[in-house]
Formats: structure tokens, C-alpha cells, sequence
């Protein structure tokens, strides 16, 4: 049965592309889901309108994070956290900590962007990846320093 796809599906296409499938796949998962409409002549035509205006939304929302990143890319945040011999944390700065800094200086970061490979537990300066949305990233500067 040869569908048309309304979202992208891991591994079988993107939206708008006819691809084929087993029956049973499309009438219980594709369809009943709206992930996808039979391939008519109609549906071709009302597909091909629904991805013109996703990526009209598509090129807007980018151009909006691109913005943001613009915006991003000169912050510096600054913890004061206890610290012990060495320089190490007692505690550590986790991306919540970064995303209550930033909503302090009125940026709206979800903690599910920032990008920290582990929490950091170390005085000094650190850079922080911001995934902002497919392809756009920002880096800011996270300054840890010694509460006294």
C-alpha cells in the first residue's frame, strides 16, 4: 500500500514523501495515528500544502533561535558554590542551576538544551552548549567560583 507521510518517521521517510508499506502497518499504526494518508491524486496536492506551510514555520522558528543564539553568545553566568581542597565542589552545577540563571537574566531556556556532558564540579571557567534547535547551538560561559 503506498502512503503519504504527514510527519518524519524514523526510518521509513520524511513528510510529504510517498513511501510503500505493508497493509496491516499502514490501517493500524499510520493511519488511525494521522501519520499518514492513502496516496491519492487529492491527498498529494493537500499533503504538499501542509509541508509548504511546515516549512514556512520551519524557516521562521530557525530564524527565531538563530536570534536567540546571537543573544547567547555573550552571557556569562557566575556560581558561588563550597569548595574544598583542589578546587573541588562540594555539590556541583547541574543544567538546572544554569537554566534558573539564565531565566534570571530573562532568557527561557529549557534544561533539556543545555548540553553538559556530566555536571561540573570543578572551580573555574567552563563553557556550556546550548542546543537551541536542529543545527543551531550557542555557547555560554558558566563561572564557578569560591563562596567565602
Amino acid at each position: 500500500m503506498e502512503v503519504i507521510l504527514r510527519e518524519d518517521i524514523d526510518k521509513l521517510g520524511s513528510r510529504g514523501q510517498v513511501v510503500k508499506v505493508k497493509d496491516g502497518f499502514a490501517r493500524n499504526f499510520l493511519l488511525p495515528r494521522r501519520l499518514a494518508v492513502f496516496a491519492t491524486e487529492a491527498n498529494k496536492k493537500i499533503v504538499e500544502q501542509e509541508r509548504q506551510s511546515w516549512l514556512r514555520k520551519e524557516a521562521k522558528v530557525k530564524a527565531d533561535a538563530e536570534g536567540l543564539a546571537q543573544l547567547l553568545s555573550g552571557v556569562t553566568l557566575e556560581f558561588a558554590r563550597k569548595a574544598g581542597e583542589e578546587d573541588h565542589l562540594f555539590g556541583s552545577v547541574t543544567a538546572s542551576d544554569i537554566e534558573t540563571g539564565l531565566s534570571k537574566k530573562n532568557f527561557t531556556i529549557d534544561k533539556k538544551k543545555i548540553h553538559l556532558d556530566e555536571p561540573i564540579k570543578v572551580l573555574g571557567e567552563h563553557k556550556v552548549t546550548l542546543n537551541l534547535y536542529k543545527g543551531v547551538t550557542a555557547e555560554i560561559t558558566v563561572n564557578v567560583v569560591k563562596e567565602s
